[in-house]
């Protein structure tokens, strides 16, 4: 029972299964450098407030950068006896420096704790995150610079409506990604709160200096209720919707880009190195690499609702309920840092198929939105306007024929009011350059979004 830290009122050996259940090291592990972290600044308070000797933080702090160095080279050994990364460190403490490291728990409880290495871990995570998104909205850009002029049809429910500037596509998925980082900045507030102190649920009554904890560690500031920092894993749920918004990001441009990859739509060519061959038909080139990343999306997902079924209904303080919190986040986490790191080399490798998108522009009748404005400026009410168009387009769908083809005389019978310069509106290269509202898919509008980009993103 001595092995055990809580051993002391017990008066019978833990089931090897129980300790096989219960243990969290296979996975907490990996926490290690955060719990020294935490420990070290912990030592630290604790000396300041007189509470141990310098000469015993300096034991504490220089005996836990050789136990991290060890667990750094893999000479660490792991044992389930130990349940987790702190009863781990703490006893390898003990095991060196005796006494001495039996006084580094002193005020503070492993509720706590876990709690700080893992606002520690989230936000090195959330910083790591923001620099691939970072990646991957430049490399969107530097897309929008080199198709800069080729025209896209833009759609909605997958039907063709309205053409936009081939950049507008690409800065749409900047701004996506844009309140991405916005919303993992917004939640690093809330994760940059230090629980260390906050001891198992009550506090102490030792003098310890809570604020001192949180500047070293770098926090903000102190969580105030040591109460709810024990059951407080809000942080946690909000970091794992955060990375699921991304992750649904990524899926939604992944099964876009493998539609526009197929023989039908042929509006992009992917490069080799993201695609793979079938292993009977030599002529193929899957996506798989956008079909993993689409897929994964279910992960971070179904991690949202783990982490939230996991809270539901804990009574207040620490419960064991929350252990079980880590395997959700860093199974996010991992998959949107994975996916994240291949898609900027996949965007930057991508090329339009341009010839292809040309040929087949003028098919699905782009241009019949602007005729509908060209009408309402004209003084047409907007709803006539969108029944004149409405049936110009059926006239055209019976004849097989585009807007722009039919005769001025066939357009007057829809509308007197129509005349010759109509033709300056209709063809989806005219349509996409009449739009001019702030943020449209217009040539002058996109050149003034790609500007803001490019200076946003320097």
């Amino acid at each position: 029972m001595a092995a055990k830290a809580w051993g002391g009122r017990f008066k019978q050996e833990t089931d090897p299964r129980v300790e096989k259940f219960t243990e969290s090291i296979s996975f907490d592990s990996r926490l290690a450098a955060f719990d020294i972290r935490g420990s070290q600044a912990h030592a630290q308070m604790l000396c300041d407030v007189k509470l141990i000797s310098e000469n015993e933080r300096d034991q504490i702090v220089s005996t836990l950068d050789d136990i991290g160095g060890e667990i750094d080279r893999g000479e660490f050994e792991w044992k389930t006896e130990l349940e987790d990364i702190h009863m781990h460190i703490e006893s390898q403490l003990i095991s060196r420096i005796g006494d001495v490291g039996r006084k580094l728990h002193t005020g503070r409880s492993r509720n706590d704790q876990v709690s700080t290495d893992l606002k520690l871990y989230i936000r090195e995570a959330i910083e790591k995150i923001d620099l691939l998104l970072l990646d991957v909205q430049r490399a969107f850009v530097a897309h929008a610079d080199e198709d800069m002029g080729t025209i896209l049809p833009g759609y909605t429910h997958l039907q063709r409506a309205m053409p936009v500037q081939a950049a507008h596509y690409w800065l749409a998925y900047c701004e996506k990604y844009e309140r991405d980082r916005e919303r993992l900045a917004d939640c690093l507030k809330r994760v940059n709160i230090s629980p260390l102190g906050a001891a198992a649920l009550a506090g102490t009554s030792l003098p310890i200096d809570r604020h001192l904890t949180a500047k070293l560690l770098g926090f903000t500031e102190p969580a105030a209720n040591s109460l709810d920092v024990s059951s407080d894993r809000d942080y946690l749920a909000e970091f794992v919707f955060c990375l699921s918004l991304i992750a649904t990001h990524l899926g939604a441009w992944s099964e876009e880009w493998i539609i526009w990859f197929t023989t039908e739509f042929g509006f992009i060519q992917l490069p080799d190195s993201y695609t793979t061959g079938s292993s009977i038909m030599p002529q193929k080139r899957n996506p798989d690499v956008l079909e993993l990343i689409r897929g994964k999306t279910a992960r971070v997902i179904a991690a949202v609702q783990q982490v939230l079924v996991l809270l539901k209904g804990l009574p207040m303080a620490y419960n064991r309920d929350l252990q079980e919190d880590k395997i959700a986040v860093f199974d996010a986490c991992d998959t949107v840092i994975a996916c994240l790191e291949l898609v900027p080399d996949i965007i930057e490798g991508a090329e339009l198929q341009k010839e292809n998108i040309q040929a087949r522009l003028e098919e699905g009748f782009l241009d019949a939105t602007a005729l509908m404005e060209y009408l309402i400026k004209k003084g047409v009410p907007m709803r006539t306007g969108h029944g004149t168009v409405g049936q110009l387009v059926a006239l055209c769908e019976s004849i097989n024929c585009t807007l722009s083809d039919l005769s001025l005389e066939e357009l007057q019978k829809a509308s007197n009011l129509i005349e010759e310069d109509v033709y300056q509106v209709l063809g989806t290269e005219n349509a996409m350059a009449s739009l001019c509202s702030y943020g449209s898919g217009g040539l002058e509008p996109v050149k003034e979004q790609l500007a803001r980009w490019k200076k946003k993103l320097q």
